[in-house]
């Protein structure tokens, strides 16, 4: 793959504790180990940037192979969850729901699968992180 636009990012102080900017200084946000994982909460984490970007980039690669569609209306929500894995560590899994309220539930489903082939960020998950699609 011949990149043709790199984003970089720094995380500095403690990692899941600490702040992360990229190297542009539009993000920059202070994250926190959720409270449910033990830690203080009251900030942004990991995997609420995850899945805003791949929400994001879903949404394009919907619009992108709907273009003929009508998706007037239509929102990706991405929920990312993060849980030990056999064998130890951490692993991640994803849900991402559609809505697409000006398509019949068969239309928007083809266009979801579709749109899973091409995004970027599926194609890097997958194989990798669980993956399930919806149509809302």
């Amino acid at each position: 793959m011949n990149p043709i636009y790199t984003a970089t990012a720094t995380a500095t102080g403690e990692g899941r504790n600490g702040h992360t900017e990229s190297e542009d200084g539009l993000l920059s946000v202070d994250v926190r180990i959720p409270k449910e994982m033990g830690g203080p909460g009251g900030a942004t984490n990991p995997e609420q940037l995850f899945a805003a970007g791949y929400a994001a980039c879903f949404h394009s690669a919907l619009k992108l192979v709907g273009k003929d569609a009508d998706l007037t209306d239509s929102a990706v929500s991405a929920s990312v969850g993060i849980g030990p894995i056999d064998g130890g560590g951490f692993g991640l899994a994803v849900e991402l729901d559609v809505y697409a309220p000006n398509l019949d539930r068969d239309t928007a489903m083809a266009l979801v699968e579709h749109a899973h082939a091409v995004c970027p960020y599926s194609n890097a998950t997958r194989g990798n992180i669980d993956v399930k699609l919806s149509v809302l």
